[in-house]
C-alpha cells in the first residue's frame, strides 16, 4: 500500500485544529494524500521526556498508544502509510518544565517530516502569535514575555479581522504568511524581507536565545504555521502564490 497518510501533531485540541481547518480551505489541498491530526495534549518538554532514554523508540506508535482512546482515526493507520509527520508546538518559557537545552535537543532531532521522529515547528511564545499583528504596529520589533497574561496581550493588540482564526480570508493569510516570513528572515538574517531561502527551526531557536531570551527573557513574536508553509511548498510558490498550489517537489 502506497504512503497516503500525513499526520499533523498539535500540542492543543482547539486553537491548532482551528488555524488547520481555516487555512486548509486556502492550502494544504492535496488529493493523494488525507491529512490526519493528532492532539498530545501537553508541552513538547513531556515529549521529550518520552523519548530522552530511548532514541530508538519512534514517535508513531508512541501516539498510536496515548491516543488510542481520543484519536481513533490513528488506531487504523499503520506507520508505513504515513508519508509526513510536522508537529506544532509552543515555546512555553514560563513553564516549569521549559528547558532551553531539552528544546534545542527537540529540534535537532525533530527536524526530518519523513523519518522517525518527524519535524518540529515552534511558536514564539505560543500559537496565539499568528493573530499578533497590528496595524501600525511595526512587526519587525514585536517581542513578549512567555507569560499566562500573552493570550490577553495579542486580543489587545491584533487587527480585528484576525482575531476569529476560524474566519480567516486567503487575504488575511497571505497577510499572515508575508509578516511572520519576513520576521523570521530578521531573527535570523537581520533582513526584514521575503526570504530567499527555507529558515530551518533550529537556526531560528538559535538566534532567539542569542537576540531576545538570553538578553531580556523575551521572544520575538513568530508563528510556526507560516514556516511550515515555507517548507511544505518552497519560498518561490509563496512569494506571490495563485490560488492553488502544489507541494514542492
Amino acid at each position: 500500500m502506497e504512503n497516503n497518510y500525513i499526520l499533523i501533531v498539535f500540542e492543543g485540541e482547539v486553537t491548532e485544529k482551528n488555524i488547520l481547518d481555516n487555512l486548509r480551505k486556502y492550502y494544504l489541498n492535496t488529493h493523494t494524500n488525507t491529512i490526519v491530526y493528532g492532539f498530545h495534549c501537553g508541552e513538547i518538554y513531556s515529549l521529550y521526556n518520552k523519548l530522552k532514554n530511548d532514541r530508538d523508540l519512534e514517535l508513531f506508535p508512541l501516539l498510536k498508544d496515548n491516543l488510542k482512546y481520543k484519536n481513533t482515526e490513528l488506531q487504523n493507520i499503520e506507520r508505513y502509510q504515513v508519508s509526513e509527520i510536522y508537529l506544532f508546538f509552543d515555546y512555553d518559557g514560563h513553564s516549569s518544565s521549559a528547558d532551553n537545552t531539552k528544546l534545542q535537543h527537540m529540534l535537532e532531532l525533530f527536524d526530518d517530516e519523513t523519518g522517525d521522529h518527524g519535524k518540529l515547528y515552534i511558536s514564539y511564545p505560543m500559537v496565539e502569535a499568528i493573530k499578533h499583528l497590528k496595524t501600525g504596529i511595526d512587526f519587525k520589533n514585536v517581542t513578549a514575555e512567555s507569560n499566562k497574561n500573552y493570550k490577553q496581550l495579542v486580543s489587545d493588540n491584533s487587527n480585528n479581522k484576525l482575531k476569529n482564526l476560524k474566519t480567516l480570508t486567503n487575504k488575511d493569510w497571505k497577510f499572515i504568511i508575508d509578516e511572520h516570513s519576513k520576521k523570521a528572515n530578521f531573527i535570523v538574517n537581520n533582513n526584514y524581507e521575503f526570504p530567499s531561502n527555507i529558515i530551518e527551526q533550529i537556526n531560528i531557536f538559535e538566534n532567539q536565545k542569542l537576540k531576545y531570551i538570553n538578553i531580556n527573557n523575551k521572544v520575538a513574536v513568530l508563528s510556526a504555521f507560516p514556516l511550515f508553509l515555507l517548507d511544505y511548498y518552497g519560498v518561490e510558490k509563496l512569494i506571490s502564490p495563485p490560488k492553488r498550489i502544489n507541494h514542492k517537489t
